[in-house]
């Protein structure tokens, strides 16, 4: 969340920032309750503090008739004013949590994806002379029907050679990021001064608390997040949820930064924005795999953070051989917590178009502040941590890989860094 003296110093741009980041929340009612509720806390302590007195004066003696009715009229009235404010306060977190985060000077002002900005393109397209097929018409591959009988529409089974790929291309990715001397390489490649500390492999829980999930500031029950129905527990709609929530009400020594994980895990989602969008294959799921990266930096290392998982996300494409394209997304298409939000699209050939299968969101301090992560700087000051997070590898990569490397007899030809995670196989 952003803090509530920022949006009252800069309240015309807030407000801007909620319309063209297309949420619906009035900032002049916010401040409005934020005054309300600083009112109901003054006039608590004041009540407080005299009760206090009264009580201090009472101590050594018989306390006088008149005395013991004030202090019951004082602790009434407290009572009633606190359960005042603590009705404001729920209405006051509810609207300070919906005000989504200020987007970057470089992210384009825009009302759909349509108006996302093509950074660059890489990779050439790969040539076929047969008619590509989409990876949903390729059943030893993907089985629609049957998922669908035991699980509803939605789900797949993963089967043969695709399934020993995704494995094989989860191992190779979790093997990359956590390899310094790779990191390092990217870094010289992208020209960026940035740590080269690895990334810490995890296997994060998939079921959150409605507390920490609302504090990262990603729980949205209405649209994508399933609930358990008889406990207080939500499925993660990916695996940086979880992680990001691992230092909540905690304090990262600063010397320890960046921390960074990268988590393997399900992750699921309801996708009830998108009926009729993406019905087939395993491109819009309730349930997919993703390896996520996650890192807690100081401010000052937080955009170059972003980058460098960017670079990193690039060359995991080029190491896999895949055309595809990084773009920089507007502020509707972008997430309410995201200062800056980038897509890498890779091209699908049997679908004939680039679709999404990376993403990168730079949140600075947003999250970090409902989470209460903070660490402890040279001066020994408690700050807000920044935080960063970015695919690594997901069931999309897999679709590309499928795609991209058909033949025409309905085998696959394994790209050359996961052939040894195949235990040196080449074709599938």
């Amino acid at each position: 969340m952003l803090d509530i003296q920022y949006i009252r110093d800069n309240k015309e741009l807030v407000q801007k920032t909620v319309r063209d980041k297309g949420a619906d929340v009035d900032v002049v009612a916010l401040i409005a309750l934020d005054d309300r509720r600083r009112e109901k806390i003054t006039a608590t302590e004041t009540l407080r503090a005299e009760r206090n007195e009264i009580a201090a004066s009472m101590k050594g003696g018989k306390p006088a008739p008149e005395l013991i009715e004030k202090g019951k009229q004082l602790k009434e009235k407290v009572a009633e004013l606190e359960a005042a404010l603590s009705e404001i306060t729920v209405q006051y977190e509810k609207l300070l949590a919906e005000v989504p985060n200020m987007p970057s000077d470089d992210t384009p002002i825009g009302a759909s994806e349509n108006e996302n900005i093509v950074l660059k393109t890489v990779g050439e397209k790969p040539q076929f002379d047969f008619e590509p097929k989409a990876h949903w018409d390729m059943p030893q591959f993907v089985e629609e029907e049957r998922a669908t009988k035991i699980s509803g529409a939605r789900f797949a089974f993963i089967k043969g050679g695709m399934a020993a790929l995704q494995l094989a291309l989860i191992n190779w990715g979790m093997q990359q990021i956590s390899d310094e001397a790779v990191l390092k390489r990217i870094a010289d490649e992208a020209n960026l001064e940035v740590s080269t500390k690895p990334f810490m492999p995890m296997l994060p829980p998939v079921m959150m608390r409605t507390n920490a999930y609302a504090a990262t500031s990603r729980l949205k029950p209405d649209d994508i997040t399933f609930r358990l129905a008889n406990d207080d527990l939500w499925l993660v709609g990916s695996s940086e949820h979880s992680m990001c929530a691992y230092y909540m009400n905690d304090t990262i020594d600063g010397d320890d930064l960046p921390v960074r994980f990268a988590g393997y895990s399900p992750a699921f989602r309801r996708e009830v924005g998108s009926a009729g969008k993406d019905t087939r294959g395993i491109l819009r799921v309730h349930q997919f795999n993703k390896l996520e990266m996650e890192s807690f930096t100081d401010e000052a290392s937080s955009r170059v953070e972003h980058e460098f998982m960017i670079a990193i996300q690039e060359y995991l494409m080029r190491q896999l051989e895949l055309p595809y394209r990084v773009v920089l997304k507007c502020t509707a298409d972008m997430g309410g917590p995201n200062v800056r939000g980038v897509d890498i699209d890779t091209w699908m050939p049997g679908q004939n178009a680039y679709r999404e299968t990376h993403s990168a969101d730079y949140i600075g301090d947003y999250q970090t502040r409902g989470l209460n992560t903070k660490y402890k700087n040279k001066e020994g000051a408690r700050v807000l941590a920044h935080t960063n997070d970015a695919t690594a590898i997901a069931d999309r990569t897999l679709i590309a890989i499928i795609e991209n490397n058909q033949n025409k007899d309905g085998t696959v030809n394994v790209p050359v860094v996961l052939q040894p995670f195949m235990g040196g196989r080449k074709v599938v």
